[in-house]
């Protein structure tokens, strides 16, 4: 009895992220390369600069057979959508990741992928590579200004600096401060203390003279 010869034909399914490595697997020293390209069928990333749903994806794979499981080196090219987190201006940039993961034979706590059924699922990766290579705050710019806090506009250039706002509760003791220090300063002009006049220092000096004379007579 003859048994039927084992496809390895991948089996029809939703994820485009599934590699058939049936006729690879178990043959170490073995390499394959495969491009793939789609369309993201979900978003990938939450934060304020992430993929979109329907960006095409260009994924370009190297899968090596070792010992113990198969390494998938992968560069993959997209485009960033999101928003300028200092003025909101909308977002459409290159991306570029490179990743490089080994997907075990077996059950391996060392390792956080595995082959399952002679395929390898590059989805989890590229979602942890993508999500690690996304700003965490993306500008439109590096110079960017951001919104002008009055009118909610983009800024074209920086704000004049103006004083800090005094609170009102403190304008009163501001006020009463001011008054105290006029009042403490010394007196000035018409106020200031005579000094002794030129004519009583001279008619000081004559007195004292004739006294002297008057002792020697």
């Amino acid at each position: 009895m003859h048994s039927e010869p084992r496809a390895y034909n991948l089996p029809v399914t939703s994820s485009p992220y599934l590699v058939n490595i049936a006729t690879i697997v178990g043959k170490a020293g073995t390499m394959r390369t495969l491009e793939l390209d789609f369309d993201a069928p979900e978003r990938i990333g939450e934060g304020l600069g992430y993929i979109e749903k329907g960006t095409p994806i260009e994924l370009d794979v190297r899968l090596e057979v070792l010992h113990d499981g198969i390494l998938a080196t992968a560069s993959l090219e997209s485009r960033m959508s999101g928003e300028c987190s200092r003025c909101l201006t909308p977002l459409d940039e290159p991306l570029r990741v490179d990743f490089a993961e080994l997907f075990a034979y077996a059950r391996d706590e060392a390792l956080e992928y595995e082959v399952h059924d002679d395929t390898v699922d590059l989805e989890p990766p590229v979602r942890d590579a993508v999500v690690l290579a996304l700003p965490f705050q993306p500008v439109c710019r590096p110079d960017c200004l951001g919104l002008d806090p009055e009118t909610g506009e983009k800024l074209v250039e920086p704000l004049e600096e103006q004083a800090p706002a005094v609170d009102p509760r403190w304008a009163a003791l501001a006020g009463f401060g001011a008054s105290t220090e006029a009042a403490e300063e010394p007196a000035t002009g018409s106020e200031e203390v005579a000094g002794p006049r030129e004519t009583d220092v001279r008619e000081g000096t004559r007195n004292h003279d004739y006294k002297g004379e008057s002792g020697q007579r």
